[in-house]
């Protein structure tokens, strides 16, 4: 199975079960979101009809929309906020991830110190306190959203990824697990050695916590609009910036827009992100015997450390969902994308490669959402209309956690703070904008092309990647 040029085949490749077994898995799942299913019956919200005022209107609710609409009536309970939805609260990614609440702003160490290198130890700081208020916030407001800060177990499935577990004196931290110590976590067999960290990660029930964003600001007095598209802003002038929707309107004083992958209304903000998406696999509950044939009694977060990793856990009736690896970029968000049966048959492949004890277990649902893409790899900010409209996007697949401090940014510069947070260099500055849509097509295709040859060849980088790195555009992931 070697390939061109000295490449090896990868532990998926040399251990995959036979073509067989991959289709009974996959057989009887259905191509629905688990966690919108399994919160059951939802809260309608009212459209809006006709024109209204607010002193604040998000727009979007999604997470970042519905902690901005949250953390702004608390922080004024007399403030009007009225959140506009244009579909249903969580529908999109915020109710289908994989509901890892990490505590990283940068989408990991790495990425934060390459980019921000002068402030990454601060940004780690806000991130964990910002971490540790999430958390607080769920057992305030009495949030059910099923959190457990459990951290994340990182793992080597490849000799060389060993090494990347080191810190750069070269030594292993304190949450590192050799072979016999991973297994003993999480047994599998392809894995080499891990690290396990233990309080920089929760995981939540994507769709129930967005739900109860939801509830907990409309007891607020928040203003819950579902089924209203916004087509567009009118700042002209000093005065209010008028929010127009398909059936009415919402002049308001200040606007926070959280439209993340969807069209930004603002056309400067268009080229900053593109949609990338990512496919999930749901098992049905594991029974007794297959749970105490892989361990995992600790429950928390799994990843792999290469290039097009996987993540996994464990939801609260012991399945286990699997999602990852083969993110697929396009240039718009369309519904039509979600179903890709090859990338399903992958992952089945590879979930049973890592759990061959697991033989014969079945998968119920599969799934797909877009992620808000940006060059950096991170979420950007950024005001617009003399600085009555705020903005935040380009999550990147980090949006659980980080989407809160995004709300808290958005609210201190609307009202015109000056704040640790809004100092930050990587709140002020902007990412590089993709290229237009064929061009950055073809270029995101080449980065995915090439991230897959660094797996075959002990992670080394080809040129194109070490270019990329170069220009501050890299991806490791």
């Amino acid at each position: 199975m070697r390939g061109p040029r000295g490449s090896r085949p990868t532990v998926y490749e040399r251990l995959a079960p036979p073509a067989a077994a991959v289709e009974a898995a996959l057989a009887p799942s259905r191509h629905a979101v688990f966690w919108l299913e399994d919160a059951g019956p939802a809260t309608p919200y009212p459209p809006l009809r006709g024109a209204s005022r607010a002193d604040l209107t998000v727009v979007g609710g999604g997470y970042c929309g519905l902690w901005t609409a949250l953390l702004a009536k608390r922080r004024d309970p007399g403030a009007r906020v009225v959140l506009l939805e244009a579909e249903t609260v969580g529908w999109a990614a915020s109710g289908r991830n994989g509901g890892f609440c990490e505590a990283s702003l940068t989408h990991g160490e790495q990425n934060g110190r390459a980019r921000w290198p002068e402030e990454y130890d601060v940004l780690e700081r806000l991130g964990r306190e910002n971490l540790d208020a999430l958390e607080e916030d769920v057992r305030t407001l009495g949030i059910d959203c099923q959190l457990e800060r459990t951290g994340t177990l990182s793992v080597a499935v490849e000799e060389h990824q060993v090494d990347w577990l080191r810190a750069p004196d070269g030594s292993f931290g304190p949450g590192f697990l050799d072979r016999d110590a991973v297994r003993r976590e999480i047994d599998s067999p392809v894995f080499l050695a891990g690290d396990w960290d233990r309080e920089d990660c929760a995981l939540v029930h994507p769709a129930r916590l967005a739900r109860e964003l939801a509830r907990v600001a409309a007891d607020l007095g928040v203003e819950v609009h579902e089924q209203t598209p916004v087509i567009g802003l009118d700042s002209s002038g000093a005065g209010p910036v008028t929010v127009r929707t398909t059936a009415g309107a919402v002049a308001s004083e200040r606007v926070a827009l959280a439209t993340n992958v969807f069209p930004a209304l603002l056309r400067r903000v268009r080229p900053l992100t593109v949609p990338v998406y990512d496919y999930v696999l749901m098992t049905e509950p594991l029974s007794d015997a297959q749970r105490a044939a892989i361990g995992w009694a600790h429950r928390q977060g799994l990843a792999d450390l290469a290039n097009q990793f996987h993540y996994s856990r464990l939801t609260a009736d012991h399945r286990i969902l699997w999602g990852g690896y083969d993110a697929i970029h396009r240039r718009r968000v369309d519904a039509a994308h979600e179903e890709r049966p090859e990338t399903f048959r992958l992952l089945a492949s590879h979930f049973l490669t890592v759990f061959p004890q697991l033989e014969g277990i079945t998968f119920t649902h599969r799934w797909a959402g877009a992620i808000d893409t940006s060059t950096r790899f991170a979420a950007f900010h950024g005001l617009a209309a003399r600085g009555r409209v705020a903005y935040a996007a380009g999550f990147t697949g980090l949006g659980v956690g980080a989407t809160r401090f995004a709300a808290e940014v958005m609210l201190d510069r609307l009202a015109g703070l000056t704040t640790e947070r809004t100092e930050l260099e990587m709140v002020r500055r902007r990412p590089v904008p993709f290229p237009p849509g064929p061009v950055a097509s073809a270029g995101i295709a080449l980065t995915r092309w090439s991230l897959d040859r660094a797996d075959h060849r002990q992670g080394r980088r080809n040129l194109f990647l070490r270019t990329l790195d170069g220009l501050g555009l890299g991806f490791d992931s």
